[in-house]
């Protein structure tokens, strides 16, 4: 028996001592030994040509991979019987004594066997188990059957046939090995241990793992502690292309299809995971190896000819060998778990550091004001009886039931929840009215709308769909492809969202201004006031769906802005992608957002450039900004670029939802109405009032200041588009002043929050003068009164939502509509002597996200003159017209007059229909109907720009999560 050792180096000189003294060290030394170098920069070389001699060292290029050298060393080495072995050893692979005695005892033992493999463990540890022998699941995923970190206790010394061994320790008969054709060259570094060891089970041999034998390996390519030319920076690229070639040059033919179809839907969806914990790197490595393997079919389909030929007509089943189909999904249910832990770890320290906080505040308080000592002595009594909890840890114990029902704050957040659905209750179900339209049939439709380069609407229109349209359709993903659970849904949580978030602000800001921060009773008063702000308004009343989603994230806008004034530049970026995508969502609603955050930025540099001009030399001080506001086009790009493109820009300064909007005066600003659906406007006035007076306290001054200096550049735009009047080709209407009104009246919330949360503060110290504390009784109830009667009024207060302006053709026309574009309804309202106006039904009608395309829409003047005709001095050639444009049916609804509908009764082509109502005409055109003109398109450009927000998105949302996994060479 003949044992030649080939080890194979490349920039190995950190760990070649150790393996050159292991297998020097072999009580069973190997009878040749042989070493491969390839193109070592550091002093690799030298350390083989001490230890071996000059003539055992076999020198490649940098470029030779694993398989290559191993082919060149047995070229090198001249045979030696048909009982030799190959011992196939790393640089990083220091093999211990005992090593390849127990290895070639166990040949002994199985003769029959061909294959054999030590136990790895993890070097410099020497203790971690590593592998045992592995497999490859369905998935591509390498498996040992080990734990993570699972230390060798001997628990698994067995010897056992497996599937594979690592090339680190292989002993294998040289001339199974030549037989075999070596090592696939298509594998040049990773993988190519797993593909050898299945194409020798499939040809009749067997590999066992000898559990005494062990080799403590550094595993230094795939942990990224050296770069070769063959695994660059990338070797998880290498590392997924050598597992998806495997799986696919070896698995058994009938079951070719069913592997190709998992591997591409498994590697999306660890694309999708690997970017939601922000591995950003290792998912475009999967991405780049998946599509390396699928794009070149022509590798795959060589090496499965090239394998069936070395198996021959019966090649061995290995599915024993095999890992069972369901372990990848116990896998993904542990990173599950281990994620969630990773985030409840994370919510836990969050927690830690804020208790830590306050105890530092209280600490200072103490120190500053002797009138608290007490509290100081009780708490020191406590540490000396060994209780060191503090008064929320005292319920830690008795369950979440128990301190729910002992937390007054939380009792009232709640009961103002309950009361907001309750006040809320006429959005369950469909709504529609006042400036809500019907939503559609499902939230497919959306999609559609969205997808559309060309909406076959009317008599057809360019102008893109709303931004809104794709969040909409998102969000029916999740609610079983329902429209009506969409709309619903944004309008009864509209107002607990606002609240959260509005918490979370006041929260932020409080503690910014004093370290103390606000009171618990400030920052509750102040999120219910902000978050009654939708209802109040009047635009929940009357279905501005538009504005009420804008006041649910404007607060988180906020927050995240904020971030923007963060010491570290690392969080200032974080903040600038998550800004970005919370101002991309409400542009999406009401577009003038980004308008304004345009010139709040202008205003915000310039002023920085006057007070310290080298902050504009500082990008991580003028970058994240930039970034935000840049991004929010490139998100919303299917309806941004179109948009200008068509002529419509004017929809820059509108809103979701039907047109016309109403008019804001001074009074409305200040009070925070919107229509004469909302609140009492004497109701406003107290926060206006404690806002002007928040400037009084020293320490409020100049944060307040700040607030109401943001609110100047909103009500300087709200004096100059209050002149404006937007003539549309469906209407007039002035522009959408609902976010002027939402941020003013949340710069009021803030402003009041502070100023009342200073006079809290200075209230609660030494006793005060009677006169003193009467005023701040009256502030406190005049205070109270805001919420308390903006939410009773609420639970009374009328709604838009039975008002339909929606054009109401018989039951039989409106199902007609819905089998095709070519089966549309002509309204036709007015008289001849005070002109008409039309309009065509397609469809179910006009429904949410459709009404932003039709007002924009510029006048179709064929068909304007071709109504024009039918209503003067018809022909059968309009009515061919009319049948050419997807016309089936003319309705003229009550009161018609009489001379119209004579017109119509006497032309050829048009035949009498019935209508419900008596006092309706109808007629139903006689002819074939054509969807030519109104046709539905798909443009190649549009497809493009699905793209590109698709990938942008993505983009954003990996850019904003925080960051749960390290890299392996991190870790």
């Amino acid at each position: 028996m003949t044992v030649s050792a080939v080890l194979v180096s490349h920039d190995g000189a950190r760990w070649l001592p150790n393996v050159l003294d292991g297998i020097r060290s072999q009580h069973r030394p190997a009878d040749r030994c042989l070493a491969v170098d390839t193109g070592s920069k550091d002093e690799s070389r030298d350390l083989l040509v001490a230890a071996l001699g000059e003539s055992r060292v076999v020198d490649q290029p940098a470029s030779t991979s694993f398989p290559a050298a191993v082919r060149a060393a047995l070229a090198a080495l001249p045979p030696a019987g048909d009982d030799e072995w190959i011992w196939l050893l790393h640089d990083d692979s220091a093999p211990d004594t005992e090593a390849l005695a127990w290895l070639l005892a166990a040949s002994e033992e199985y003769p029959e066997v061909e294959i054999f493999g030590p136990k790895l463990r993890e070097w410099p540890s020497l203790r971690r188990l590593l592998e045992l022998g592995v497999t490859l699941s369905g998935t591509g995923r390498r498996e040992t059957g080990l734990e993570r970190g699972e230390y060798d206790q001997g628990q698994h010394d067995v010897e056992r046939e497996v599937l594979a061994v690592n090339t680190a320790g292989m002993l294998v008969r040289r001339r199974v090995l030549e037989e075999l054709g070596g090592f696939d060259d298509r594998m040049p570094v990773f993988g190519n241990d797993i593909d050898f060891g299945w194409r020798a089970a499939r040809a009749g041999h067997s590999t066992y793992v000898v559990p005494q034998a062990v080799v403590f390996h550094a595993e230094a390519a795939s942990r990224g502690l050296r770069r070769t030319a063959l695994t660059g920076r990338h070797p998880h690229y290498q590392e997924r292309r050598a597992a998806l070639l495997t799986l696919l040059a070896n698995v058994e033919s009938r079951r070719l299809l069913g592997q190709t179809i998992r591997l591409l839907l498994g590697s999306l969806l660890r694309v999708l995971g690997l970017l939601g914990v922000r591995a950003v790197g290792q998912a475009l490595d999967e991405l780049a190896a998946l599509l390396n393997i699928y794009t070149h079919p022509g590798v795959v389909r060589a090496a499965r000819k090239e394998r069936a030929a070395r198996w021959g007509d019966s090649p061995r089943d290995v599915s024993a060998l095999r890992p069972p189909w369901w372990l990848p999904y116990r896998h993904g249910l542990d990173t599950v778990s281990d994620l969630a832990s990773a985030v409840a770890g994370s919510a836990q320290d969050l927690a830690d550091r804020r208790r830590d906080a306050k105890e530092a505040a209280l600490a200072a308080e103490i120190e500053a004001s002797p009138a608290l000592a007490p509290l100081q002595a009780v708490k020191e009594s406590r540490r000396t009886d060994g209780d060191d909890s503090d008064d929320e840890e005292m319920y830690a114990d008795s369950g979440w039931v128990t301190r729910f029902f002992t937390n007054p704050v939380a009792l009232v957040l709640s009961l103002f929840v309950v009361a907001s659905l309750v006040a809320a209750r006429s959005a369950f179900g469909e709504i529609q009215g006042g400036a809500l339209s019907p939503v559609p049939q499902g939230a497919g439709d959306w999609w559609r709308l969205h997808v559309e380069s060309r909406h076959p609407l009317g008599t057809g229109s360019d102008v893109p769909a709303p931004a809104y349209v794709a969040l909409f359709a998102v969000a029916g993903l999740f609610l079983g492809g329902s429209a009506g659970a969409v709309v619903s849904g944004l309008m009864l949580l509209a107002v607990p969202v606002a609240l959260w978030g509005a918490w979370r602000l006041l929260r932020l800001v409080g503690r910014l201004v004093d370290p103390r921060g606000l009171s618990t009773w400030v920052l509750v008063w102040g999120s219910i006031t902000y978050a009654l702000v939708p209802a109040t308004s009047g635009a929940w009343g009357e279905g501005r769906f538009g504005t009420v989603a804008l006041a649910a994230l404007l607060p988180w806008l906020a927050h995240a802005a904020i971030g923007f004034a963060d010491p570290d530049p690392e969080r200032r970026w974080r903040a600038a992608w998550r800004t970005g995508l919370l101002l991309a969502l409400c542009s999406a609603f009401v577009p003038g957002v980004w308008l304004f955050g345009l010139l709040a930025a202008a205003l915000v540099v310039a002023a920085a450039f006057a007070i310290s001009p080298r902050l504009l030399r500082e990008r991580s001080a003028w970058g994240p900004p930039a970034v935000a506001l840049g991004l929010v086009p490139l998100l919303l790009l299917p309806w941004f670029l179109p948009l200008l493109g068509s002529g419509a820009g004017q929809g820059m300064l509108l809103e979701a939802g039907r047109l016309p909007v109403a008019a804001v005066d001074f009074t409305d600003l200040v009070t925070g109405r919107l229509s004469d659906l909302g609140a009492p406007w004497w109701l406003g006035v107290p926060v206006a009032v404690l806002a002007v007076l928040a400037i009084a306290p020293h320490s409020t001054r100049v944060p307040v200041m700040i607030g109401w200096l943001i609110a100047l550049p909103a009500a300087c735009v709200v004096a100059v588009l209050g002149l404006v009047e937007l003539d549309l080709p469906a209407t007039s209407t002035p522009p959408s002043m609902g976010f002027f009104v939402v941020v003013l009246q949340g710069v009021a919330v803030v402003a009041a929050a502070l100023g009342t949360g200073a006079l809290v503060r200075r209230l609660s110290g030494d006793p005060h003068p009677l006169w003193q504390r009467a005023i701040a009784l009256v502030v406190a109830v005049v205070a109270v009164a805001v919420p308390v009667g903006g939410l009773v009024w609420w639970l009374g207060a009328d709604t838009a939502f039975d008002e339909d302006r929606v054009e109401v053709v018989p039951a039989y026309m409106a199902q007609s509509s819905l089998t095709g574009d070519d089966h549309g309804v002509l309204v036709v309202r007015g008289s001849v002597d005070e002109g008409v106006s039309y309009r065509v039904r397609r469809g179910d009608g006009v429904t949410v996200g459709e009404d932003e395309i039709l007002g924009l829409t510029a006048e179709d003047g064929a068909m304007t003159d071709l109504v024009t005709r039918l209503v003067s001095a018809p022909s059968p050639r309009d009515v061919e017209a009319l049948a050419e444009r997807g016309v089936e049916y003319v309705v003229l609804p009550s009161p018609v007059d009489g001379r119209l509908s004579a017109g119509l009764d006497a032309v050829d082509g048009l035949v009498q229909a019935s209508a419900e109502d008596r006092s309706t005409r109808a007629w139903r055109v006689d002819r074939e109907t054509s969807v030519a003109g109104v046709s539905s398109e798909v443009g190649v450009g549009r497809v493009l720009l699905l793209v590109l927000q698709g990938a942008a998105w993505l983009l954003a949302l990996v850019a904003a999560a925080p960051t749960l996994v390290r890299s392996r060479s991190e870790a």
